[in-house]
């Protein structure tokens, strides 16, 4: 007998006449216990014997053929058809190949690697859902039980930066001791890889779960959440230096980063500098000589998202120290001081901004309502309504409630109050109620002070070291008018508490938990659970 994988007696009957004529017997010789040929085309292949392997297609692993139900080779009716073909499309009905033909490669061009997304499934069949499932399958998965107080990254994603609340700090991106948090191109925080769930982004987030007056207290004692806190001193000042006029008001942070880094307090200060992409755009920059203090004085009014920019590795070239031993100056809003405070205050382990943490010593705060998305100032309101191109800006600044705007030759281009721009600024802002920079050891301003002088109000024993190294130099009194610093401070804190959806309470504990901050603001409680 034969073997019928690959060898078929066909009756006159099942085929067309002059196929059948056409089929040869098998051998004579042949017995059952020799191995059974390959055919091709039900044709026999003498001298080829079958590997033995039970393919679907029947061929053993001689076959180069690519057809058939079995999505590798011939099926039973390929074999024999009765219109007599084969079934491959280089084959002719009695066997023989046909002419092989090879498409030329296209020459002066590169595959198109641009069409569509690197994540769009193609040619998916009909009624097929390849669609990631969303978290909700967890609850389908397992009955294990979530621990109660876990909070992951999805819940700060729900309740402060999708509820457009995020006010740039990057406080959660130095928080994470996993490094699962990045930057977006949107300057938002975004996950970036695997969330652990260990709660810390969630906890030290100023809009989220920081109860920012609670860390003015524990930083600055029981005197330090009323007027504008308790300091030690404040001053009107400024810098008699040619290098002032390019610098805000009196030029006063820039002179105190340029006297720590010559005494040799600080190893380097985290500022801000223009973006090399975008005129007006801070990002940013690790100062490390005066002369790079000098040349990137100014004010910026856009979030740089400073802490999380802590990774020293990127500025591992410019520090001198092992990155463990440096000692940093970090410029921010009030925020930033609250977040950085925050993050100082335990000996969790920060992943790749932990030497960042432990180096800020000199925390200098910038008096500030509020701040500005850059895309929406910059690009639509000051270009787009009023015409006035950004690549022509010399300087900016907000004073005596005017936003004013001027260029290269300090022609005055733009002079209009500030409430005219509030669509264009951080909605988050409006919960912020520390428009003097409580958490800071220096804080500095234009508030209190009259033109080209800095009001500035040192609040610690650090920052008056700072302000006596750099007080030699400069030209300074008594701040001029304090009542103009309480009264902002007090607007500021009625803002805050106009838009506060919970409680604001200095004693309370210092961090909030999800649930209570969800029942306050409507925040969907789990929206891990869900299909967020």
């Amino acid at each position: 007998m034969t073997d019928r994988r690959f060898w078929r007696q066909v009756a006159p009957a099942d085929v067309a006449p002059e196929f059948a004529e056409s089929t040869p017997d098998p051998p004579a010789d042949r017995t059952d216990t020799d191995p059974p040929l390959v055919t091709d085309g039900g044709r026999p292949m003498p001298g080829v014997p079958d590997d033995g392997q039970d393919d679907d297609c029947g061929c053993g692993t001689s076959c180069g053929c690519s057809g058939g139900d079995s999505g590798h080779g011939h099926t039973e009716e390929r074999r024999v058809r009765p219109d007599g073909g084969t079934g491959a499309a280089n084959v002719e009905p009695d066997g023989k190949l046909k002419p092989i033909r090879f498409t030329e490669p296209a020459t002066g061009s590169s595959q198109n690697v641009d069409d569509g997304r690197p994540d769009e499934r193609v040619d998916v069949p009909d009624g097929v859902d390849l669609d990631t499932p969303g978290y909700g399958i967890r609850s389908e998965m397992s009955d294990i039980e979530e621990p109660e107080g876990k909070t992951w990254f999805m819940e700060l994603d729900e309740a402060v930066i999708q509820d457009d609340r995020c006010i740039q700090c990057g406080t959660c991106v130095a928080a994470c001791p996993s490094d699962s948090i990045g930057i977006g191109d949107d300057d938002l925080p975004k996950l970036v890889k695997m969330c652990t769930g260990c709660s810390l982004c969630w906890d030290m987030c100023p809009r989220g779960g920081l109860r920012y007056e609670r860390q003015w207290k524990i930083t600055g004692g029981d005197d330090n959440v009323k007027g504008a806190g308790d300091p030690i001193t404040e001053f009107s000042a400024k810098v008699e230096d040619h290098w002032r006029e390019n610098a805000q008001d009196g030029g006063l942070v820039t002179s105190v980063l340029c006297h720590l880094l010559e005494a040799g307090e600080i190893d380097g200060a985290l500022i801000a500098t223009e973006s090399d992409d975008a005129e007006w755009k801070a990002e940013s920059f690790l100062a490390t000589t005066p002369e790079e203090c000098i040349e990137n004085a100014g004010s910026f009014y856009n979030q740089t998202l400073a802490l999380g920019n802590l990774d020293l590795t990127q500025w591992e070239h410019k520090l001198d120290v092992p990155l463990p031993e440096a000692s940093l100056a970090l410029v921010g809003t009030p925020c930033e001081i609250e977040g950085i405070r925050a993050l100082q205050d335990f000996d969790w382990d920060y992943a790749a901004q932990e030497d960042g943490v432990r180096a800020i010593d000199y925390t200098i705060a910038l008096m500030c309502t509020k701040n500005f998305n850059y895309y929406s100032l910059i690009g639509e309101l000051i270009e787009e309504e009023r015409g006035i191109d950004r690549a022509d800006i010399g300087k900016m600044d907000v004073l005596h409630g005017k936003m004013m705007v001027y260029g290269e030759d300090g022609e005055m281009l733009l002079e209009e109050d500030v409430e005219n721009f509030h669509d264009a600024a951080l909605k988050g802002c409006d919960e912020c109620a520390d428009f003097t920079g409580y958490c800071a050891d220096l804080t500095v301003g234009s508030v209190g002070s009259s033109d080209e002088y800095s009001s500035v109000i040192v609040r610690t024993e650090t920052g008056l070291r700072a302000w006596e190294l750099t007080e030699p130099d400069l030209d300074y009194h008594d701040l001029e008018d304090r009542s103009a610093v309480g009264k902002l401070q007090g607007w500021d804190k009625k803002k805050a508490f106009d838009a506060l959806q919970r409680p604001f309470d200095p004693d309370a504990p210092r961090f909030i938990d999800y649930a209570d901050h969800a029942a306050n603001y409507g925040t969907e409680l789990h929206p891990h659970e869900s299909d967020h």
